[in-house]
């Protein structure tokens, strides 16, 4: 089970990231440099299959969320170094989660429940309809305003599936 954990911020530079010695072509792998305001800085490796939400383009300045198995080896250096699962890029009005949402559509840390309706747009990761039911999958969702209950609850306007 992956533990994904989230980390928001700047982006303060963007720049090649090499994944071995004899990389001379590079340009595949990115190392994107974040700081959240606070001092806290965290680096993110995006690869080729790192996913975009909404496939934006992610320049130094973007305010973005990225999003991490917390569990996974990480090299024991400053700034911290992640590989980007997902990347979000802040938009007005919108929230991005990603994580295990159980048979009840109850997020695993049970913060967040989801309401699908017909205008909620379900898909893959390579932007084709899942015809499925997305319980108990990993998702990212993409939503808007929540409810005060405990768990919030909220109608997304799209669910990715990670499959």
């Amino acid at each position: 089970m992956v533990n994904f954990l989230s980390f928001s911020g700047t982006v303060t530079a963007i720049n090649d990231f090499p994944t071995s010695p004899n990389d001379l072509d590079g340009g595949c792998y990115q190392l994107f440099s974040v700081e959240n305001g606070r001092g806290d800085l965290v680096n993110f490796v995006v690869a080729p299959d790192t996913y975009f939400v909404d496939h934006r383009i992610v320049r130094v300045g973007d305010r973005v969320t990225g999003f991490y198995d917390g569990d996974a080896p990480v090299p024991l250096i400053f700034p911290p170094q992640y590989a980007a699962i997902v990347i979000a890029k802040d938009a007005p009005g919108q929230n991005v989660t990603v994580d295990f949402f159980d048979r009840q559509l109850v997020s695993s840390d049970g913060s967040l429940r989801l309401n699908i309706s017909p205008d909620t747009r379900i898909l893959l990761e390579n932007g084709q309809l899942f015809n499925r039911n997305p319980a108990n999958r990993y998702l990212i969702v993409v939503y808007g305003a929540t409810t005060r209950s405990i768990p919030a609850q909220t109608t997304p306007s799209q669910i990715i599936v990670l499959c």
